[in-house]
């Protein structure tokens, strides 16, 4: 009888790479208590976004309470604020009847993918001021997302209601209106703000990601003399496999004052920063006719659960009257998140 032949495989065909049927996914398995620590941290995560609403108001509540603005005046949107190129796109665009009629002021990227002024530069150090305040005062400060770690929620520090509320609804609506009319550009009824800051201390790259909302406004604040750190944009999330979703990278590089226009659904990510530091404003918008038939995150038919604080951008029928209305202090978000 010949010699049974030995034959071999990687190691990592026992330790790695474990696919669960049950939820798509692929685990790295190597022992019991491996796993279960990382199942710990799951379970940790899903508390902090239980805990998310709460955390905010308090937040909100002891901001109020403590915090002195620097620059009353930043929190007020004026038309002075705002790039005189940006506000010829946005009056255009409110009697424009095709794209065409305003994509040939800004610059079309790729599809669904527009840079334009929007800010005036003196504006962006007007608010960098009053950041680094923010930022030096010892009042607490939210984590914007669940990938960034530096940066504000700009809802808890009275931004909102004055400024990005009027900037998204008055000027923005038009344009997103023309630029994303399949993607609830027509419709964006809330939106979610926050600063994000790159450098020495603070995150120095963002990996590939798509974000909770329909239409994303990006702008650069600055800080001058800062390298590296484009924004690198790859192909709707439903398009292909996440880990192929930058396989043809288009490169963004950042311009102080400037936005980019995108779908929430554009996977992208931010190249590693080489030097110095940088700040941009990013303005999830949102749409509660499209999110209400499908969560952008989960991409099912929202289930919604009950949680204080800020909007996630869902709406609820009003029983009584059966009108759609917005929740305001207790609102609904899709448990999947």
């Amino acid at each position: 009888m010949a010699a049974r032949q030995t034959t071999f495989t990687c190691a990592c065909f026992y330790v790695d790479n474990i696919f669960i049927s049950k939820y798509k996914l692929h685990v790295s398995y190597e022992n019991k208590t491996q796993f279960i620590s990382n199942y710990a941290q799951i379970e940790a995560e899903i508390a902090r976004r239980r805990s998310l609403g709460f955390e905010s108001l308090r937040r909100e509540a002891e901001i109020r309470e403590r915090f002195t603005p620097l620059h009353k005046e930043v929190y007020y949107l004026k038309e002075d604020y705002l790039d005189p190129d940006f506000l010829h796109i946005v009056l255009q665009a409110k009697t424009a009847t095709s794209i065409q009629s305003v994509s040939h002021l800004m610059e079309t990227l790729g599809e669904g993918l527009f840079r334009l002024p929007v800010f005036t530069k003196q504006f962006c150090h007007l608010l960098l001021d009053e950041l680094d305040a923010i930022e030096k005062s010892d009042c607490p400060k939210g984590r914007p997302n669940s990938m960034n770690k530096s940066g504000i929620l700009l809802n808890e520090y009275g931004f909102d209601t004055y400024l990005l509320g009027p900037l998204r609804q008055h000027y923005l609506a038009p344009v997103t209106s023309l630029l994303f009319p399949n993607s609830g550009g027509i419709c964006l009824d809330s939106h979610k703000a926050f600063t994000v800051t790159y450098g020495s201390g603070h995150d120095l790259d963002l990996s590939c990601h798509f974000d909770n909302s329909e239409v994303t406004l990006n702008v650069a604040l600055g800080y001058d003399g800062f390298s590296g750190g484009h924004l690198v944009f790859g192909r709707m999330k439903d398009e292909l496999a996440s880990q192929d979703s930058l396989k043809t990278p288009l490169h963004v590089e950042h311009r102080t004052g400037w936005g980019v226009l995108h779908r929430g659904g554009h996977m992208h990510s931010a190249e590693k920063l080489l030097g110095g530091k940088r700040c941009n404003l990013i303005m999830w918008m949102r749409s509660s006719a499209v999110r209400n038939v499908t969560c952008p995150m989960c991409s099912q038919p929202p289930q919604l659960l009950p949680t204080p604080g800020a909007d996630d951008g869902f709406t609820i029928q009003d029983q009584g009257t059966q009108i759609t209305v917005p929740r305001q202090r207790e609102v609904d978000v899709c448990h999947a998140l």
